[in-house]
């Protein structure tokens, strides 16, 4: 039996391969007394379950499956020398090895559906329960369940233009599954171009950006033009997206998704399509759709695939060629995760639960923008949240719901600020206030004040470590003796991604990396690290989800002495070294040496101080 080939599309397939490509003496569609026998003469099934699998009867909805989907339903045990299960995949490369065929994993991710769907018809895709999965300048891959079925490959033939077709085969779900979404959007792009609200009079350029209420692209309520936004945010959902990016240009406008903080090319759209759905958006969002000289903010509520509430905060910027606008995706099951999940945990947690658990003080988490701040305190805030206790936050925006505390939001058009808002709320009979982000003076004025008066106060600060806190408080204008006074610790963190734990592989530590990581500090080389290896759960790219790593800074009666005294950023952070403050580079060393993450991504996310 030949071994299947593990394929993907960022790596063409060997023409060695290719010539083994079965062209079958005869076609036909396998059917599910085919897979059994052959199951039973490759000892991959025993002749029990496969009676099992004969006798048993199907329901209406498993009729129109494909041999291996109804076999992998059973859940058997593989008989074979691999062992496991066998899952769909696991009997989707047994039947490419059968047909010696590559196997091949559809990624939406990497496929351009708007060329694959070009190829063929959408019947005639159904047709045959093919689908072409790339387009190349001399050749097409073309994906299929029946690899022994060929009638549809002449025809096909006829229309590439002297292109060759690639058989593969890939799981009969994903080609179901992908076929209906690519044609779907490709239908609907389709219709919103034949519109009668389109003007092929339109010019794409920079003193268009200037007219307000421009109708000369798509309706926004046009069908098609729902259908587009309804697939973008599905899809985003499915993908474990964070961000959804809405570039326009020239000619098209570009899609771009962030996965574990790393942007990727989703699809281009054309340009007047792009307005049009970057229009529908802002209706949903309740934003001005007239206005489209300046930056608008907005919010949304959908359900994700998986039915939960999912919030949207919404962000439009004029550029050259139309409003750009950026979708923030806030995942509803950060409220409920712990912090071992969030990556704070052993001697780091420990010292965050000591801030937290007193009864009034300032307490910080600092870092750039998108590196979990408000994660960590929505996290602690719904720990904190008890029957006993009444915690209110001012938010700019509210960037989640949550029923067990009480949300404000900043509200400029009204000059509801920062510190106006902390002034309301210190009238409310609070307990703990959470404050989104100390930015100005006046703010961190009301801040001081309420840790003053017996309030516990959570806030975030833009600065690159958590010794640079105490100087940025100064900037800002508060008194270095109330400094010392209120403020409890400082968290800075970062996030980094996680090895994926179905692949990565274990290796020798290089001293020299890791000597650049832990300099200036003399940290033991591990015997062993891991790095990325790729596959299909992480689509290659070796990680998987996202962790923190953490600094954090307790406030001592030692370092509460210097700052009162007015001490300079290099003595503060010299003595908070001596009390022992782990540095952001050798807490990620730490999750490095325990094989979560690469030293890679450390020294990407990681100032060096």
């Amino acid at each position: 039996m030949n071994k299947p080939v593990e394929k993907t599309v960022e790596k063409p397939i060997e023409k060695a391969v290719l010539k083994n490509v079965a062209k079958v003496p005869f076609s036909f569609r396998i059917d599910l007394r085919w897979c059994l026998d052959e199951l039973q003469k490759d000892g991959r099934l025993s002749l029990r379950d496969a009676n099992l699998v004969s006798t048993t009867p199907r329901g209406r909805e498993q009729l129109n499956w494909h041999p291996l989907q109804v076999i992998a339903n059973f859940d058997f045990d593989n008989a074979g020398a691999g062992g496991g299960k066998l899952t769909l995949d696991v009997l989707t490369a047994w039947l490419a090895g059968r047909a010696g065929q590559p196997v091949f994993h559809i990624d939406p991710l990497k496929i351009r559906s708007g060329d694959v769907t070009a190829i063929m018809s959408y019947a005639f895709a159904e047709r045959h329960s093919i689908l072409a999965v790339q387009v190349g300048k001399d050749e097409v891959l073309v994906a299929s369940a029946q690899p022994f079925h060929s009638e549809w490959v002449e025809n096909l033939q006829q229309s590439l233009r002297g292109r060759q077709i690639v058989r593969v085969v890939a799981s009969p779900e994903e080609i179901h599954r992908y076929t209906i979404e690519f044609y779907r959007l490709a239908r609907a792009i389709e219709g919103a171009n034949a519109s009668d609200a389109v003007s092929k009079q339109y010019v794409s350029n920079f003193e268009q950006l200037l007219e307000l209420g421009n109708l000369t692209s798509p309706d926004a309520n046009d069908q098609h033009i729902v259908n587009i936004v309804d697939w973008l945010l599905q899809y985003a959902f499915d993908q474990r997206a964070s961000d959804i990016h809405l570039e326009p240009r020239r000619d098209i406008g570009r899609v771009r998704f962030r996965i574990d903080g790393v942007l990727h090319n989703i699809y281009e759209f054309p340009h007047l399509i792009m307005n049009a759905v970057v229009s529908r958006i802002k209706i949903l969002g309740r934003m001005n759709v007239a206005e489209k000289r300046k930056p608008q903010d907005g919010r949304l509520k959908t359900r994700n695939t998986k039915g939960q509430e999912t919030e949207l905060r919404l962000s439009t910027l004029p550029t050259a060629f139309g409003e750009k606008l950026v979708m923030r995706i806030f995942d509803p099951d950060v409220l409920v995760r712990g912090f071992k999940e969030l990556g704070l945990q052993g001697e780091d947690h420990e010292k965050w639960q000591t801030m937290v658990r007193e009864p009034n003080g300032i307490i910080l988490v600092t870092g750039p923008t998108g590196s979990g701040k408000t994660t960590t305190l929505y996290s602690t805030l719904k720990q904190l949240a008890t029957d006993e206790v009444n915690v209110c936050t001012i938010e700019d925006p509210i960037e989640m719901i949550e029923g067990s505390f009480n949300q404000m939001q900043v509200q400029h058009n009204i000059e509801l600020d920062f510190a106006e808002g902390i002034r309301a709320l210190m009238r409310q009979d609070p307990d703990i206030i959470m404050v989104g982000e100390v930015r100005d003076p006046e703010t961190a004025d009301m801040a001081i004040q309420a840790a003053l008066t017996g309030h516990l106060v959570l806030s975030t600060l833009h600065t690159n470590d958590a010794p640079s806190s105490i100087s940025r408080l100064t900037d800002l204008g508060v008194q270095p003796f109330l400094i010392a006074a209120t403020l409890l610790g400082v968290m800075a963190q970062r996030l980094v991604r996680t090895l994926c734990p179905h692949c990565k592989q274990p290796i020798d530590c290089d001293e020299k990396a890791w000597a650049q990581l832990t300099h200036p500090w003399k940290a033991p080389v591990p015997k062993k690290i891991y790095t990325p290896k790729g596959c299909l759960e992480c689509r290659d790219t070796g990680y998987l989800g996202r962790m923190g790593v953490y600094e954090i800074m307790l406030m001592s009666h030692e370092l509460k002495r210097i700052i009162s005294e007015g001490a300079g950023l290099g003595e503060i952070r010299k003595q908070a070294y001596k009390e022992g403050l782990l540095p952001l580079r050798l807490s990620g060393a730490q999750k490095v040496a325990q094989g979560q993450t690469t030293i890679e991504e450390i020294l990407r996310v990681a100032p060096l101080n």
